[in-house]
């Protein structure tokens, strides 16, 4: 299987993972959505500068950066704080499957017009195929009922208006957009920077615009103790270590390519569902489950992940 693609799924699986991590969180009450999403940055944000100190002698990048190249970093910290203020917003108000359906399922579409429109990536007929086929099988993985779900119980929405719960729709498609920019800058920045030090400028940017989280939050010094080693895990695994992966997935492959595979998230969330809490997929995952992975086999037997 092409080593792109690889990475890419890699990353994803991990990001699958933070789903349960977050139904545990949850269960015990220990950290606000918003707070998880600070923590992740902030987790990570020290062991990428850490690892980038340590490996720097040995990486080099493709070019010399030029002024923009600053600028659109900037971006990319801005994109990533953005995402997790929007989704983890979006969450209560919205519900976790609504909100995961708006933000996951939007973002492959419009990282597929921005790489067309910024990077004029030509999306090959299979690549399009792929595309049509894995937004709906995420959707509908996404959808699919699994009763007494603790995955998809935490942090639901409840006690708000109709305008708050549009609010909180529309804060979810703002973090797809917000990931569709990270995503089609870094794939431009990647040609001239590693991965590594470019995931260390954009989480220790992210972690910095997201620090007033901490004054906006009550007892945030309780509910970050109480929850370390779940929120340490969030910000080492499926943070700093599955976005160099990412990172390094997204450099052999196109943005329309790498957004596609990224669906593999949902897919790895509703499968620890099933393993960790009992849950069911239903006829309508099963459904999304092949149209998923079909997508991707298309996506690997075509070579659509060349550049």
């Amino acid at each position: 299987m092409p080593l792109g693609i690889v990475l890419v799924c890699l990353a994803a699986v991990s990001w699958g993972t933070t789903g349960s991590v977050m139904a545990l969180l949850a269960r015990e009450g220990t950290a606000s959505p918003l707070l998880v999403g600070w923590a992740r940055m902030a987790g990570a944000a020290p062991c990428l500068l850490l690892a980038t100190a340590l490996v720097r002698p040995r990486t080099s990048a493709r070019g010399e950066w030029r002024p923009s190249d600053w600028a659109k970093a900037a971006l990319l910290g801005a994109a990533m704080a953005a995402y997790q203020a929007c989704y983890f917003w979006a969450v209560p108000r919205t519900g976790v499957a609504l909100t995961a359906l708006l933000a996951i399922c939007s973002a492959p579409l419009m990282i597929a017009g921005g790489a067309a429109l910024t990077l004029k990536e030509r999306t090959r007929p299979a690549t399009l195929a792929a595309l049509l086929l894995a937004v709906p099988g995420a959707a509908m993985i996404l959808l699919s009922p699994r009763a007494d779900s603790p995955a998809s119980s935490g942090f639901t929405a409840g006690g708000f208006t109709a305008g708050a719960f549009s609010a909180g729709a529309l804060a979810a498609v703002g973090a797809g957009l917000s990931y569709a920019v990270y995503a089609v800058t870094a794939k431009g920045l990647l040609r001239r920077a590693a991965p590594l030090p470019l995931a260390a400028l954009t989480f220790t940017l992210a972690a910095l615009l997201l620090t007033p989280v901490l004054a906006l939050t009550d007892g945030a010094t309780a509910q970050l103790a109480a929850g370390w080693p779940l929120l340490l895990y969030l910000g080492v695994v499926p943070t700093a270590v599955a976005y160099v992966v990412f990172g390094a997935g997204l450099r052999r492959v196109t943005a329309t390519t790498a957004g596609i595979a990224t669906l593999l998230e949902p897919l790895t969330a509703a499968t620890l569902g099933v393993l960790l809490f009992g849950e069911g997929l239903g006829t309508l995952g099963w459904a999304g489950t092949f149209l998923l992975l079909g997508a991707l086999g298309l996506l690997v037997w075509t070579g659509s992940d060349g550049q």
